[in-house]
């Protein structure tokens, strides 16, 4: 494949947003309570990393996108419609793993619409 494109690496991952508790000082024979509420809520972030095949000179493109709760095949065509703007007017060759929201019925309808979109799943 001989295009000009950008080589884009995108996923996603979850995280918790309680604390760390960790050990701390306190005077001796004074235990230190360290309080906070038990939340189980949790975040998501997609992370694209991007390289140009053609011109490397161009440098490499990192964007993000923070989210509540977890990634769905509708946010993640979300995620890359913004993408689209980030790359405005480029190709983009997007490799990302088998996350099955990745490969549903409704993304890959999505991506036959988009000129600008080649998807590689990257291999395990």
């Amino acid at each position: 494949m001989n295009t000009r494109a950008w080589i884009v690496f995108l996923d996603e991952s979850g995280v918790s947003l309680l604390p760390q508790v960790r050990r701390t000082y306190a005077p001796r024979g004074r235990t230190p309570l360290l309080r906070h509420r038990l939340n189980w809520k949790r975040a998501s972030m997609a992370a694209a990393l991007g390289y140009h095949a053609a011109d490397p000179d161009r440098g490499p493109r990192l964007c993000f996108h923070l989210k509540p709760g977890s990634y769905d095949t509708t946010a993640l065509i979300g995620v890359l419609e913004q993408l689209k703007l980030f790359y405005r007017g480029e190709r983009v060759l997007l490799v990302w793993d088998g996350l099955s929201a990745h490969w549903s019925r409704a993304m890959r309808a999505w991506v036959a619409e988009q000129d600008w979109l080649t998807l590689e799943r990257l291999r395990a």
